[in-house]
């Protein structure tokens, strides 16, 4: 379930973590909004109860009733003389114990008041002979208080000994993420959420490119050197994969010239054994000598063929795998050596045309020599071409298939007697390799060996 990208793995430990971050920043900013929305809300009702408890204060009771009925309105019930107020325990509570002390702020200390919590109906909205009943919206608005509304009884104790009644409601704050605090939050996601992929992007970008070039190295070991830029940690392994490149074309140059020598050096001993083997007089010694004065030429010939690179002074262009296929046809019709070819290739592939007919030839004399009869089948694929050469010979033993690339390597069905060095199929393999693609081995139901060349689309 996770990405197998380096890319995909980082963007989804961003994208958990802000997700985490803002989950727990709208938490916070909501618990704290409701918690400073209740405290402005108390405190204005804490000064209204305040304000009129002094403007009741300084009128006669006789025209206190009127002033009552005129402030008793929601989300405040006064009534007068009530009977006395049991305070309640305001530290075990954490809401009375703030409206009261916002109250006692506001009241000052001239007026003692006794707070209380009541729950259920509010005891304003009912008929005493204390208070008459209430407007009917105005008992229907207190009804409508929900669950989580502070309901507080206040009694303000008058200088006169006359006690002022307050039902007061505070009611819940709105639930729901506010539209200004959510459209905040996204704004920010997002604006986090490109800056960290564009961050990633440009980190991950140099890993990619050294992949490639990675990739890459093994088709044309003289590519161009990587840019030396980005990070520090990025621009010392472009500098380390540089130095391995050019040890290894250094490498490389360095064997060839050893071989190429070696190869002109027994040149001269090889010329002056074919000619005293010409001198023989017996005729049967004479072509036996000749025998293995030419197996010697061919090993040391096909030996320089597969440990140097004989592709890679030849520029890649576009292959006519069919022109080329029919072109080896014709050759091997030519010298009585006839195979069959199924299936065709629309679209021209980008290779090396001297280097993949080698790779062919191999393939089929192989085929041509063990196997007695060769056929061979196109396939073209959406992202690689496959040619399979098919022979109808007693085939390799299933552990020994991959032994069969292996320099000089022979199978006893393959022995020296047949003819060849054993350098054919890991010359096709090399050649297979530098183009992207690979040669293998796989023994046929119906007896014979299957050899597959695949070669990638570019």
């Amino acid at each position: 379930m996770l990405p197998r990208s380096l890319f995909g793995r980082l963007v989804l430990v961003l994208l958990a973590g802000l997700a985490a971050a803002q989950l727990a920043g709208a938490y916070l900013n909501l618990s704290e909004r409701d918690r400073l929305l209740h405290r402005a809300g108390g405190m204005q009702l804490a000064q209204r109860i305040a304000d009129v408890s002094r403007l009741l204060d300084s009128l006669p009771p006789a025209e206190r009733r009127r002033v009552v009925a005129v402030f008793n309105a929601p989300p405040l019930a006064i009534s007068l003389d009530r009977p006395a107020l049991e305070p309640a325990a305001a530290e075990a509570d954490f809401q009375l114990a703030m409206f009261s002390s916002m109250l006692r702020y506001a009241l000052g200390d001239g007026l003692p008041a006794t707070i209380a919590r009541h729950g259920g109906a509010p005891p304003a909205a009912q008929e005493t002979p204390a208070m008459p009943m209430m407007h009917p919206g105005m008992d229907a608005g207190m009804r409508g208080m929900g669950p989580g509304s502070a309901n507080f009884v206040v009694q303000v104790a008058l200088r006169d000994g006359t006690r002022v009644s307050f039902d007061s409601f505070l009611s819940p704050q709105e639930e729901g993420v506010p539209l200004r605090l959510a459209a905040t939050l996204a704004i920010l996601l997002g604006t986090v959420l490109a800056l960290s992929l564009l961050a990633v992007r440009w980190v991950t970008r140099p890993l990619a490119t050294l992949a490639t070039a990675a990739e890459k190295l093994g088709e044309d070991i003289h590519r161009p050197p990587l840019a030396v830029s980005g990070p520090a940690e990025v621009r010392r392994a472009a500098g380390a994969f540089n130095t391995m490149q050019r040890r290894l074309v250094r490498f490389i140059s360095d064997r060839t010239r050893i071989l190429a020598a070696m190869s002109h050096d027994l040149k001269t001993p090889l010329t002056r054994l074919r000619l005293r083997t010409e001198m023989l007089e017996d005729e049967a010694l004479r072509a036996k000598f000749a025998k293995d004065v030419d197996e010697m030429e061919s090993m040391i010939a096909q030996t320089l063929d597969f440990m140097r690179d004989a592709a890679a002074d030849e520029p890649a262009q576009p292959v006519d795998v069919m022109a080329l296929l029919e072109s080896l046809q014709t050759d091997y019709q030519d010298a009585g050596q006839a195979f069959d070819i199924k299936g065709s290739v629309a679209r021209p592939i980008t290779g090396r045309p001297r280097a993949l007919r080698r790779c062919l030839a191999n393939l089929i004399d192989n085929a041509l020599r063990y196997g007695a009869r060769a056929s061979l089948e196109v396939e073209e694929r959406a992202a690689e071409l496959a040619i399979r050469v098919l022979d109808e010979g007693p085939g390799i033993p299933e552990a020994e298939l991959e032994h069969a690339f292996e320099p000089f390597w022979r199978e006893a069905s393959r022995s020296r007697e047949t003819g060849g060095t054993g350098l054919g199929l890991g010359i096709a393999r090399n050649i297979a390799r530098a183009h992207g693609g690979d040669v293998t081995l796989r023994n046929r139901a119906r007896g014979g060996l299957e050899a597959t060349l695949t070669l990638p689309r570019a």
